[in-house]
């Protein structure tokens, strides 16, 4: 009698490990549905940033399922690719591919792949319609699915995060995720909105300065994105209400006009991308003493040495990849104490995100995502 009744909780056990993936309905931010296996066996990620998300979801399986990806990680965040190559090693070896509305992503190597779905970050969009990208993949049988992490956060990172949650079968730990992210924002907002009269600080923060020529200046963030995070945080974005668009170009006239009590550029470890090494080196493991001296360099250009925000040493850096990733709650916080200090004394951004580390990410924590300058540094 016990070896029958463990004979058939046996070939339940393996008829369960042996069902098949089940067709299911997606609907992606811009509003299509797709119709897919799922989990999906085989996917291309058409943005290799997107692995700060899906290694959230998966841990130590993040690549049991990608079949290639993006370009984009070993040139605009290399720190980040070591990181998982390390983890990984077989990452080195994953199929690589360039940016379609470029046109250097070979649809015909990826069909050769067997991808059942590639992922797109949303703004690829429109280059993947105008050029047949969409329908040769459709040709082929290959889903092609959007997500957003950067155009328009608010609306559709929870969206992006639970369209991944559904693609690789980790719905579960995509609710963990969200509910996570949704805790760290409220440290900060729950606490703002108790305070009656909060004076925000106007705040200038500067998109990627330093990449393209150290003396351009001054493309930023409008109501979305980077320019949300100041306003969560209890700052005013200086180019709220003039750029109505998520990124856009301030004029300098209108700095002085605005005169910002704190400036934040944005940064990264663009070695690959540039080779004008003026940008502000932020990143996993990132060398405080260069990117101390690189802002401080960027805040010689005219017109920042007039500013308050440089007369009184309020001037910081922030890493650029947070702008893709659904890791805002901690720019958001950093953010808090740059511009509150005494409303949050008992916060800390960086010991927050080595703990969401070891919750959720397979690579461990490194410093390095934030730097300040001391009045009188530049």
């Amino acid at each position: 009698m016990r070896f029958k009744m463990f004979r058939h909780v046996t070939v339940l056990a393996v008829s369960l490990l042996a069902m098949p993936a089940f067709a299911a309905e997606i609907t992606d931010v811009t509003g299509h549905t797709v119709e897919i296996e799922l989990p999906a066996k085989r996917v291309i990620v058409g943005e290799a940033r997107q692995i700060h998300v899906i290694a959230a979801l998966k841990g130590d399986q993040t690549f049991d399922s990608i079949v290639g990806w993006r370009d984009d990680l070993i040139k605009k965040d290399p720190d980040s690719y070591t990181a998982y190559v390390e983890k990984f090693p077989a990452l080195a070896d994953l199929p690589r591919f360039g940016y379609i509305p470029q046109g250097d992503f070979s649809l015909e190597t990826a069909i050769s792949l067997t991808p059942d779905v590639i992922t797109l970050n949303l703004e690829a969009e429109k280059g993947a319609k105008e050029s047949g990208f969409e329908e040769k993949a459709a040709a082929a049988g290959i889903k092609v699915i959007y997500l957003d992490f950067r155009i328009d956060p608010d609306k559709n990172s929870e969206k992006s995060i639970r369209i991944l949650g559904q693609l690789f079968g980790a719905e579960k730990r995509a609710e963990e995720f969200i509910a996570y992210r949704r805790a760290e924002i409220a440290r900060v907002t729950d606490r703002l909105a108790g305070i009656r009269d909060l004076k925000r600080p106007n705040v200038f923060i500067e998109r990627s300065p330093g990449i393209s020529g150290e003396n351009t200046c001054c493309r930023t963030f409008g109501p979305a994105n980077f320019g949300a995070m100041v306003d969560l945080a209890g700052g005013h974005n200086v180019a709220d209400g003039i750029i109505k668009t998520t990124f856009g170009d301030l004029n300098p006239e209108q700095l002085v006009v605005s005169d910002p009590a704190h400036v934040i550029v944005t940064g990264s470890n663009w070695a690959a991308e540039s080779d004008i090494n003026q940008f502000v080196p932020l990143g996993r493991g990132a060398d405080m003493v260069v990117a101390r001296e690189r802002l401080a360099n960027l805040m010689t250009r005219t017109p920042f040495p007039n500013l308050s925000a440089v007369k009184n040493g309020q001037v910081h850096g922030v890493w650029h990849q947070f702008y893709g990733a659904p890791y805002e709650f901690f720019p958001i916080q950093q953010f808090a104490k740059w511009f509150h200090p005494d409303i949050f004394a008992d916060l800390d951004p960086e010991k927050n995100f080595e703990e969401f580390h070891r919750k959720f990410l397979p690579v461990t924590y490194k410093p390095g995502y934030f730097v300040s300058l001391e009045k009188g540094s530049n």
